[in-house]
């Protein structure tokens, strides 16, 4: 196998472990099925990093390629004019993971992998994407909890002092089941992201059509705040975040309050391998409230910030109203958590990193496949004639004017 290098110095703001995969897209009569075609969760959340991203920023932005004997070579020259840091690996040996996708009337999809597939975990990273500002994993509970343990302890080794960087989790949708309900919550504490839509977290509460309003057949916004309830309340004492992807809905912030995570808390001592596990029977417990408590054994209110937490609707891009601007939806959750992980990267809170992925995903669903790039009159990016700072504009004031 051949790699492409990436330089060592390189930061990196982004960085999937998902997976390139070049698709086969089958519609209802009388659309035409269409042929290889960009896709895979990992491709479309590395767009929606690269589109907030113009170059030189775009070197920040890594994702790993696979490319077997049977690589097309113009899917190669649309990677190439991203300019991101991507590790491409070549295998003459092997042919490239390849799906099949069938819509029904419901733009409900079906997929199976048409070749084998080769997945992705931490052996992956090279030095440069090993220590990315954040990481988006697609996998089930308990890889999750693997991937980000390794890649923790590999970083330690090569720098013991470094920060540690943002998970964002999307559970695969065949393991969003009840007998994986524990295992997810097992996981939450590991990620600062976990980001299910609005079925695969109903499927996860025993079911999928827990979600739909049984009069309407709609998204039930009700329903989707309730789950996010129940979830939240499975973990105390730890701050995580629920983004769950509702469609045209848009989508719903759940974040339990509670202890903020400091800098001087990270640090205190914890079980080996566990580092953002929740309790355990070896746990020092005295360790785990030492932060809490000031020299008298009073609580101390002032040094340790409380996190309000944040209960709220982001509006789609293209909502109800705008329902004939979706052509394709394939991709707009993957390509929503690629513009989420590179804002919070970048230093965003999570409502306007949220704000990204909306836009973000915006872009990935208005065309099959992936968005066209260019540059306008003034040699500015574009991305399907637009830029994505003026559809940001755009939709930032929307959202202002619909919560008043």
């Amino acid at each position: 196998m051949e790699e492409d290098e990436i330089s060592p110095s390189q930061e990196i703001d982004f960085c999937t472990l998902g997976m390139l995969i070049i698709d086969e897209i089958h519609y209802l009569p009388p659309n035409p099925p269409v042929f290889d075609i960009l896709g895979g969760s990992g491709t479309y959340s590395a767009l929606g990093a690269r589109l907030f991203s113009p170059p030189p920023l775009s070197q920040t932005i890594s994702w790993i390629v696979d490319k077997g004997s049977d690589f097309p070579g113009s899917i190669t020259t649309q990677i190439e004019s991203w300019k991101t840091s991507c590790l491409i690996r070549s295998d003459p040996s092997r042919l490239t993971t390849r799906g099949w996708n069938g819509y029904d009337s419901n733009q409900h999809r079906a997929f199976k992998y048409t070749t084998p597939k080769l997945r992705l975990d931490e052996h992956a990273l090279t030095p440069s994407l090993l220590f990315s500002k954040s990481f988006h994993l697609n996998c089930s509970p308990t890889r999750c909890i693997d991937l980000v343990t390794s890649i923790l302890r590999r970083r330690k080794i090569v720098n013991p002092g470094c920060p540690k960087p943002l998970f964002i989790w999307e559970p695969v949708p065949d393991l969003c089941t009840p007998s994986e309900l524990l295992n997810c919550t097992n996981a939450l504490p590991y990620v600062d992201i976990c980001s299910p839509n609005h079925s695969e977290l109903a499927a996860f509460l025993g079911d999928p059509d827990l979600s739909l309003d049984p009069l309407t057949g709609s998204i039930s916004t009700q329903s989707v705040e309730r789950a996010c309830e129940q979830l939240l309340s499975s973990m105390p004492l730890q701050s995580y975040a629920l983004v769950v992807r509702c469609g045209v809905k848009g989508v719903y912030l759940a974040k339990n309050g509670g202890r903020s995570r400091r800098p001087s808390m990270i640090k205190k001592k914890r079980p080996a391998n566990r580092p953002r596990g929740g309790l355990t029977l070896d746990m020092n417990m005295e360790a785990l409230f030492a932060g809490l408590l000031g020299d008298d054994g009073e609580l101390e209110r002032e040094v340790v910030p409380i996190d309000p937490g944040v209960e709220m609707w982001l509006p789609a891009v293209f909502g109800e109203e705008d329902a004939e601007k979706v052509v394709d939806p394939t991709g707009g959750g993957n390509g929503f958590l690629g513009g989420l992980s590179v804002a919070l990267a970048r230093g965003k809170g999570l409502e306007e990193a949220a704000a990204w992925g909306n836009v973000a995903a915006s872009f990935a669903i208005e065309q099959v496949g992936m968005p066209g790039l260019g540059e306008d009159e003034m040699g500015r990016e574009t991305w399907n004639g637009v830029q994505v700072e003026e559809r940001l504009d755009d939709y930032v004031k929307k959202v202002k004017e619909r919560l008043g």
